[in-house]
């Protein structure tokens, strides 16, 4: 009876969460009569709260088009054999900043010697690309200004003495460590506080950037050290003591999304290499809507096929199959719009490819059952020992497909770490579908009544 209750509540679950994503899935309303009613799907509320969020597909360069910009960078401050270096280093710098998730597949490429040639999917107002990539910013760490400085500097540029309640502390100053020097800043949540995590921001410098900011760090323990991006104060910690290994922590009264928010800003200023903006120009698709629909024609006619065959060959366990794979994609699709993970052909082809990891799982469980129906079980039984033999057999598959698609993602760029996401993503989703869902569906449907209609398994 437990048990039973367990499948009724885990099969409510199952339908609320097919709700939820088909809600989520469905940027768009589509309105149709059902008797007497006109429906709207999603309703007017949640379509309006989906397009307040920007909960909307992203597709890439090769469907859409975008925005193409070309910036030259000024090396002359680097040796011939530097060079290189730092413009491999202004390319992956940008490439965080317009790419923070690691999902909207950016086109970040090296041209030539120092130009930066970048190309941004669905970006049409090239003002707003330029403000997404911004302005080459300055990132700087000044220490504090002793007083009768800051007075001396006061007295020659106003002719004026420093007043008396003028408050402090001031960091008139740059120190020798700049945004140059600054690999990432990260948001993440401090857990070695006993009470509840607190939100930092955590700082990673290179080797230059790891000494300069032990000297720092030393001759300041007890003082505040402030950051600057372009001559604007973000944050100013306090040094609570020397810091030698290269990695430090922000910390304060931040919420979460605040201390994104002053990450994001390090990263902008960590720039190794002053760029200038020499070109900008909208492109159109190169693939262009008719791949697109095309693809997803294909990929449709592809289910129906899988789907016709699952339901003729395996029959009852062939439809719940089908539900379920109906389930992972309206799964699928919710994330893919929820995370704006932007849409290129590469990533649709993944995802196609996991819909046939999804239905060799099926394939696998329901030969496990036919052989188990075979020496006698009964159909519960059945279902039990057909999942449990073939989980090794799918784990193992899936697991390798997994290392293949962080290793795309891991040495790739652009297209195929799309792809890779996308893969991942699908693989991750269609083994819920397999082991959870149709197990469920299943389970639920099995009655003593059943075992008569032998034929339908």
């Amino acid at each position: 009876m437990i048990q039973k209750t367990k499948i009724r509540l885990l099969f409510v679950f199952i339908i609320l969460l097919a709700i939820v994503s088909a809600f989520v899935a469905s940027p768009k309303t589509f309105s149709f009569k059902v008797y007497k009613w006109d429906v709207k799907f999603p309703p007017e509320k949640v379509s309006a709260y989906l397009k307040e969020h920007d909960i909307v597909y992203h597709l890439g360069l090769d469907l859409q088009g975008g925005t193409h910009l070309v910036y030259e960078a000024d090396l002359s401050g680097f040796s011939s054999d530097k060079a290189a270096e730092a413009m491999d280093g202004v390319r992956d710098v940008i490439e965080r900043r317009v790419n923070i998730f690691g999902v909207t597949e950016p086109l970040v490429q090296i041209e030539g010697k120092s130009r930066l040639a970048i190309s941004l999917a669905g970006v049409k107002e090239v003002d707003k690309a330029i403000k997404m990539i911004g302005e080459t910013p300055s990132l700087e760490f000044r220490e504090e200004t002793p007083r009768d400085q800051v007075a001396q500097v006061y007295k020659q540029q106003t002719g004026q003495d420093l007043p008396e309640d003028a408050a402090g502390p001031f960091f008139l100053f740059s120190s020798d460590l700049t945004g140059k020097d600054l690999v990432r800043g990260q948001a993440d949540y401090d857990q070695s506080s006993g009470g509840l995590s607190e939100a930092i921001v955590k700082l990673e410098f290179n080797e230059e950037g790891k000494k300069k900011f032990a000297d720092l760090t030393t001759r300041n323990v007890g003082k505040v050290i402030a950051i600057y991006l372009d001559g604007v104060s973000i944050t100013a910690p306090r040094v609570n003591e020397a810091i030698t290994d290269g990695s430090a922590i922000i910390s304060g009264d931040f919420t979460i999304e605040e201390a994104k928010i002053l990450a994001k800003r390090l990263n902008a200023g960590a720039l190794p290499v002053p760029i200038k903006l020499i070109s900008q120009q909208t492109v159109g698709a190169t693939l262009g809507q008719d791949s697109l629909a095309k693809s997803l024609k294909a990929g449709f006619f592809g289910f129906l096929l899988i789907a016709l065959f699952m339901i003729l060959y395996y029959r009852l366990p062939g439809l719940i199959a089908v539900a379920a794979l109906i389930i992972y994609m309206l799964i699928v699709a919710a994330i893919f719009n929820f995370l704006s993970i932007t849409l290129t052909l590469s990533g649709i082809a993944g995802l196609i490819l996991s819909i046939g990891m999804a239905v060799d799982a099926n394939v696998l469980i329901f030969e496990r059952m036919r052989e188990e129906l075979a020496g006698g079980r009964t159909f519960k039984l059945a279902v039990e020992d057909g999942f449990n033999r073939a989980w090794p057999s799918i784990r193992d598959s899936n697991l390798t497909t997994l290392i293949t698609a962080m290793a795309l993602f891991w040495f790739g760029s652009g297209m195929v770490k799309g792809f890779a996401v996308a893969l991942a993503i699908g693989i991750f989703i269609s083994m819920f579908s397999a082991i959870t869902i149709t197990r469920n569906f299943l389970l639920l449907i099995l009655t003593p009544k059943l075992e008569k209609y032998k034929q339908l398994f």
